[in-house]
C-alpha cells in the first residue's frame, strides 16, 4: 500500500505548527493529531523555518523533554495538551 499523501500546510497551519512546536506543553502527538505532521516532519519544518541558531536552541530544548512526548510524561501531570492546542486553532 502506498503512503498516504497529505495536503500542503496553509500559512496558518505552518504558523500554528511552529507555535505548538515551541510550546513545552504541546506534545508531538498532538501536533500529529491536529495537523497530520509527524515528529520527523516537524523537525524538517522547524529546520527550514528557523535560523540555524534558533533551530539548534529549539532542538536542545525539545530533545528528550518529557512534556513533548506523552509516553515520557509523569501521570501526575494535571494539564491536557489537547485542550491547550485547541484554543490556538479558534481563529482559523
Amino acid at each position: 500500500m502506498a503512503p498516504q499523501k497529505r495536503k500542503p500546510l496553509t500559512d496558518g497551519d505552518l504558523a500554528a505548527l511552529i507555535q505548538m512546536a515551541w510550546e513545552d506543553r504541546t506534545t508531538f502527538e498532538t501536533i500529529q493529531e491536529r495537523l497530520g505532521v509527524s515528529e520527523a516532519e516537524v523537525i524538517q519544518v522547524m529546520r527550514a523555518a528557523l535560523t540555524p541558531g534558533s533551530f539548534k536552541r529549539w532542538r536542545m530544548r525539545v530533545k528528550g523533554r518529557a512534556t513533548k512526548h506523552r509516553a515520557l510524561r509523569d501521570p501526575e501531570m494535571k494539564f491536557d495538551d489537547r485542550a491547550i492546542a485547541d484554543h490556538r486553532r479558534a481563529n482559523r
